[in-house]
């Protein structure tokens, strides 16, 4: 009988949003043992977590939340309801204020905490750096950095058995992320992707739903 240190597989971050859907679809058609992590930190899109629970539930996979005191992110649009979210908003703009500061460190970090104890050798994270909102913890050279934090910060590292961090969509757009999706059988219809959602519904205006659509549009393949 295997315990939990001989265990292999891999760790998800699971937003219930489309990109970390596939992500998790990908890991799924790669890993026999997938778990997911959701994070609560009272985020104003915080219908994900629904998403996510019910898609979990389909797919018959432990999903995992962790709550996250939301007042270590009150500068952000995405938890200060005070702050509006952007609409509308130009590449060629500041990173927005819908940035949430040091999220995938934290978020990261949580990560790789669960996956050591569970002993789970993969964790899967769907950031992407070409179809984004410039946010810095997307970026590869931040995936990197964290990966070397990770094999000189933790026992499976000392060990030379560092938990990987799995990107396969950072390099993709958004049209590449659709068609990879819908190669997966994800359930579209199923993920949500706004910042600002009205009664459970995409406001169509924000960075996120901009995003969405043009990558549905150029890929050719209809949003249910």
């Amino acid at each position: 009988m295997k315990t939990n240190k001989e265990k292999k597989g891999a760790l998800v971050l699971f937003s219930g949003g489309l990109d970390s859907t596939t992500c998790l679809y990908y890991a799924l058609s790669k890993n026999k043992t997938v778990t997911a992590v959701s994070f609560d930190y009272s985020q104003r899109h915080k219908i994900e977590i629904e998403k996510a629970k019910k898609l979990t539930v389909l797919l018959k996979i432990p999903h995992i939340i962790v709550k996250i005191n939301p007042e270590i992110f009150r500068n952000t649009s995405l938890v200060n309801r005070e702050i509006k979210v952007p609409k509308n908003f130009s590449s060629t703009q500041k990173i927005p204020n819908t940035y949430v500061p040091g999220r995938n460190i934290l978020f990261l970090s949580y990560a790789t905490s669960i996956a050591e104890g569970l002993g789970l050798s993969e964790i899967y994270i769907g950031v992407n750096a070409l179809d984004y909102s410039g946010y810095p913890d997307c970026r590869p050279e931040f995936i990197k950095a964290f990966q070397q934090a990770i094999a000189i910060g933790t026992k499976s590292g000392d060990e030379k058995k560092a938990i990987q961090i799995k990107t396969p969509l950072l390099h993709l757009s958004k049209k590449e992320i659709v068609i990879l999706g819908n190669k997966l059988k994800v359930p579209f219809s199923m993920t949500h992707s706004c910042y600002d959602p009205v009664k459970g519904k995409a406001c169509g205006k924000c960075d996120s739903c901009l995003l969405r659509r043009k990558g549905f549009l150029e890929a050719g393949i209809e949003d249910l």
